[in-house]
């Protein structure tokens, strides 16, 4: 129960994180989505260890460990848009694997490189 609550709360700080950059792309009238300017604010305060990544982690794992779960919205939301696929259908679904296979590649390398200098560095 106690995991469950640290996860909660760890969740509701990076939302803190993405509902400041909505608001201050708003302000400032940004063409940059909220939640990127969010995140990039969090990746500015966690480098600077204004934020421990501790206050985070817990809630950024589930997030990674459930990743697939939010795919599927908007999978499914492609149902919708059947019209779009009817000329030119193969095309996009050519466009949209392509794309997932190089947004895969490119994270799972990233990944591995980062847990290699994570698994070298000795705190």
């Amino acid at each position: 129960m106690k995991r469950f609550i640290l996860i909660v709360l760890h969740i509701g700080i990076l939302y803190l994180f993405s509902m400041l950059g909505t608001w201050l792309k708003e302000i400032l009238n940004l063409s940059v989505p909220g939640s990127v300017i969010g995140m990039l604010l969090l990746f500015v305060l966690l480098m600077t260890n204004i934020i421990k990544v501790e206050w985070v982690e817990a809630g950024a794992q589930f997030f990674v460990s459930n990743l697939v779960f939010f795919f599927i919205p908007a999978t499914v939301g492609i149902i919708d848009y059947f019209d779009l696929f009817k000329g030119k259908g193969i095309l996009l679904i050519l466009i949209a694997l392509i794309s997932t296979i190089l947004v895969m590649t490119t994270s799972g390398l990233t990944s591995q490189f980062l847990a290699k200098n994570k698994e070298g560095v000795k705190e």
